[in-house]
């Protein structure tokens, strides 16, 4: 909850500038990552349709970031798929991941080269070994935005991610974008999960290095 009384522009005088040591539940997710046994469900004219797919993506931390008094500890992402033993490109996003002691609050950023972007959020504790962000449109705080072909053809109405975290190494996640797709009544459920295993560390934030 936002304190009225607070100066909001009075940024916070102490924190740590090692970011990899303050990502709460986002620490086991940073680093260099691939799967190669993710699943997409996918909506096509006959039907859903599956499709495996092999994926890397890199977490690295960022410099913590400030709203004012707001504090947030950071991963900047990109993730690149293909379908198994191809080349071309089968989907790409960038964006963050953010984590907010003070609330306890995980924020979750895509954007995808179709023109669409997310901005999901949700709540978790330092410690946390799972935890769901969800995101809907129309809100002004945990909200989807796309290109006007995608809004009429493709609708995006509700995006969620559970991210779940295997204490001895790896994570996976498992996503569901909720569409409602032109001339059919029904909400499709387009679904992604894959299982991450590390293949390269971190590198620490610039601030960190100094």
């Amino acid at each position: 909850m936002t304190d009225s009384t607070q100066n909001i522009y009075a940024e916070p005088r102490d924190f740590d500038v090692r970011t990899l040591e303050n990502l709460g539940p986002l620490t086991g997710m940073a680093g260099i990552w691939q799967g190669a046994r993710g699943l997409d469900v996918k909506p096509k004219e006959e039907g859903p349709k599956k499709q495996a797919f092999v994926e890397r993506m890199e977490l690295q931390p960022i410099d913590p970031q400030t709203n004012g008094p707001q504090l947030l500890y950071g991963l900047r992402y990109h993730t690149h798929i293909v379908k198994p033993e191809q080349v071309k490109t089968y989907h790409e996003q960038v964006g963050y991941w953010l984590w907010e002691p003070a609330t306890g609050t995980v924020i979750h950023t895509l954007t995808i080269p179709r023109g669409m972007t997310v901005l999901a959020t949700g709540t978790a504790a330092a410690d946390a070994r799972a935890f769901e962000l969800r995101a809907t449109r129309g809100s002004e705080t945990s909200g989807i935005c796309a290109n006007p072909f995608l809004d009429s053809a493709f609708q995006t109405v509700e995006f969620s991610i559970r991210v779940s975290i295997d204490p001895a190494g790896g994570w996976s996640y498992d996503e569901d974008t909720v569409l409602m797709i032109r001339g059919q009544n029904e909400p499709f459920h387009h679904t992604d999960r894959n299982t991450l295993i590390k293949i390269g560390d971190p590198t620490p934030n610039p601030l960190a290095r100094l």
